[in-house]
C-alpha cells in the first residue's frame, strides 16, 4: 500500500470514528443553560395534569397551577427520554388528564416562562406516581 492510500484510509477511518462516537456525545446537552441549578431557587408546584406528551427526545408534562389569587398558570415539566421512563414503568397513561400532582425542581431560566426540570414528583397526597417509584430526595435516610 503506498503512502497516499494509507493516509486516505487513515483519514477516512478517523472521520468515521468522529461521526460515530464524538459527534453524538457533543449533540446531547446539559440542562444547566436552560434551568437554574441553584438549590435555593428550587420551585414547588401543585396542580392538575392537562397534557402528557410522551415522545422523543424528552417527555413533557403540562400542569395547570392555581396561585393564591386564583390565577391559573400552565407549567411545563421537562422529563427524561420516553425509553428511560418506560424502563421504570411509565407509559403514556401514567399521568391521566386531571390527575393532581406535586412537583419540585429546577425552574426555567427563560424570563417569563413557567418550566421545571429535574423534578421530584408525587401525587397530590404525597404518594408515589407509580407504586415502588422513588419519590424522596437522595439526602433522606433510607
Amino acid at each position: 500500500m503506498n503512502i497516499r492510500r494509507w493516509i486516505a484510509a487513515s483519514a477516512s477511518l478517523a472521520t468515521a470514528a468522529y461521526v460515530l462516537f464524538v459527534a453524538p456525545a457533543l449533540a446531547h446537552h446539559s440542562s444547566t443553560p436552560f434551568y437554574d441549578p441553584d438549590p435555593e431557587k428550587r420551585a414547588e408546584i401543585e396542580g392538575a395534569v392537562t397534557r402528557f406528551v410522551f415522545r422523543n427526545p424528552h417527555a413533557f408534562l403540562y400542569v395547570d397551577v392555581v396561585d393564591a389569587s386564583g390565577e391559573t398558570t400552565e407549567w411545563q415539566i421537562e422529563l427524561g427520554a420516553p425509553v428511560g421512563l418506560r424502563r421504570v414503568g411509565w407509559t403514556p397513561d401514567t399521568l391521566p388528564i386531571g390527575m393532581m400532582i406535586k412537583a419540585s425542581g429546577r425552574p426555567s431560566r427563560a424570563e417569563g416562562s413557567t418550566g421545571l426540570c429535574c423534578v421530584r414528583m408525587t401525587r397530590a397526597d404525597g404518594s408515589p406516581v407509580l407504586e415502588g417509584g422513588r419519590v424522596e430526595d437522595a439526602s433522606q435516610n433510607r
